[in-house]
């Protein structure tokens, strides 16, 4: 298929005919746009429009694609990183050190459950021993000792138990 030809213009036409200022003509020349005459001391600038265009569409089309060796690389270098995660994340599976974000729920709703269970049994164990109290002191005492038997009890909860475990074995507290 045969170059056609385009309209020889000068370079303020050039910049006309593509909605550009003279600078960037300018800059295009320097970037290596083609030219017909190449302009001087009383000399115009003389280019042929449709092998600017080409130029232009060709310089687009490589900014796009990029350098393709380059980009391949990448690639297996992305590759290569991805793999090597996906094996680390199944080692610390096996190794028991991630666990699907299922299991997290169930496990942070049951203690949620627990902790509302035992907060809410604080004004049970404590009312009587509350009741016709009026040393301020003494009835904070007594809530602040049994907030923290709450949350001892809490702390030592033991979250395994709940989890589908390899033995079916109940646990001796069950």
């Amino acid at each position: 298929m045969a170059k056609r030809a385009g309209k020889q213009v000068n370079r303020s036409e050039l910049a006309d005919t593509f909605g550009v200022s003279l600078p960037t003509i300018d800059d295009w020349v320097r970037n290596g746009c083609p030219w017909v005459q190449r302009g001087g001391r009383g000399v115009e600038w003389v280019f042929d429009t449709a092998a600017v265009a080409r130029w232009l569409r060709d310089k687009a089309a490589e900014a796009a694609v990029g350098d393709i060796s380059g980009d391949a690389e990448e690639w297996k270098r992305r590759k290569i990183a991805a793999e090597a995660q996906r094996e680390e994340l199944k080692l610390a599976a096996d190794r028991k050190l991630v666990a699907p974000v299922e299991q997290m729920e169930r496990q942070l709703a049951r203690v949620f459950a627990e902790i509302r269970a035992k907060l809410r049994n604080i004004p049970g164990r404590t009312v009587t021993t509350l009741i016709g109290m009026t040393d301020e002191r003494k009835f904070k005492q007594i809530l602040l000792a049994e907030i923290d038997d709450t949350l001892t009890s809490l702390a030592e909860l033991d979250l395994s138990a709940g989890e589908d475990s390899d033995d079916d074995e109940p646990d001796a507290d069950e």
